[in-house]
């Protein structure tokens, strides 16, 4: 209790500090941005990118810190409990959202512990398959595993990544059982499915596009609710037969929990005009991401999604009776 009252305490001096001396100031120094996974991944590459355009119009240096472990919950602790002084931020995926079913002890809350400044991205995920997998396209993927309901194996990442997400609503989808078999990350996982000891998984654009370019896997549908232009042949799960199948691996950015509303302000209208810069939407098109509009990256925008994303996975994930360690 006596730390609570502490802190907001903090908030209100921090808020009242702002507003004598005025945003305009900020920032005076460079800004931490916390990313919860390890480097050189899909979410330190989305952070990096943003923050080297995010800089030019903040005129501060943005240093990226990595803090890895335990589906992002340790980073995401850490800046749930930063300064809320605009001087640290944090970066989170979908996992953001999944977090409260997977961990029902969490030491946070997604969304009253922090400040919402907007969407960054969407990226796809894609069905694939070892090479000589026998379907030849999306319907008889799904009609070979539900003819062979608890024999066929997905990989995924481990529990509450992205790949795990698509699975879980897969199997939801389609009313069947999949045996599933979970990595270390994305990189076991794929190794196991190139040299055909795994049958599938459904796993982002990032990972699968080099291997389906190279013809070393098959691919099937992606998750967007329109192709992309990575992979123009690959056509959406809706297209293929799966309807209103959709999961994207979306980024958002954050600040701590009474951030003031001037600072939040100006970072908002720094990610929005990082987002409109055609240099980084190129750089996310490569990764299989699209940077989203105007309108999604603001705090309105965000706050309302995380919610819904919040709404949706719950009842999916309690209903696997999945839950992290």
């Amino acid at each position: 209790m006596f730390q609570k009252i502490v802190k907001s305490l903090a908030y209100i001096l921090v808020s009242l500090l702002a507003t004598t001396a005025g945003a305009k100031q900020y920032p005076t120094k460079a800004i931490t941005l916390i990313v919860p996974f390890a480097s050189t991944g899909p979410s330190d590459t989305t952070a990096r990118i943003l923050a080297q355009f995010m800089s030019f119009s903040l005129k501060q240096k943005i240093v990226i810190e990595n803090i890895s472990g335990t589906g992002g919950t340790i980073g995401a602790a850490r800046a749930a409990q930063s300064a809320p002084d605009g001087y640290t931020l944090f970066v989170h995926h979908i996992g953001h959202a999944t977090a409260p079913a997977f961990y029902p002890e969490l030491s946070y809350d997604p969304i009253k512990d922090f400040e919402p400044i907007g969407l960054i991205n969407d990226g796809a995920q894609t069905f694939v398959s070892r090479a000589d997998f026998p379907a030849k396209d999306f319907e008889e993927f799904v009609a070979y595993i539900k003819a062979n309901k608890g024999k066929v194996s997905m990989a995924n990442a481990g529990t509450g990544s992205a790949s795990h997400l698509c699975g879980l609503l897969f199997q939801e989808a389609i009313q069947t059982e999949v045996a599933t078999v979970q990595f270390s990350g994305t990189g076991p996982a794929m190794r196991d499915l190139l040299s055909g000891r795994i049958d599938v998984m459904c796993d982002q654009t990032t990972n699968t596009t080099p291997h389906i370019k190279s013809g070393k896997i098959k691919a099937y549908a992606v998750t967007t609710p329109k192709r992309i232009g990575i992979l123009p042949d690959v056509p959406t799960a809706d297209e293929a037969g799966l309807p209103n199948f959709e999961i994207s691996v979306w980024h958002a950015l954050y600040a701590p929990k009474g951030t003031p509303k001037p600072i939040i302000d100006q970072l908002t209208k720094a990610l929005q005009a990082a987002l409109q810069n055609n240099i980084l939407k190129l750089r996310y098109a490569d990764l299989g991401a699209e940077a989203v509009s105007q309108d999604r990256a603001t705090p309105e925008a965000l706050r309302a999604h995380l919610q819904s994303e919040i709404d949706r996975w719950g009842p999916i994930i309690r209903k696997a009776g999945v839950y992290a360690n």
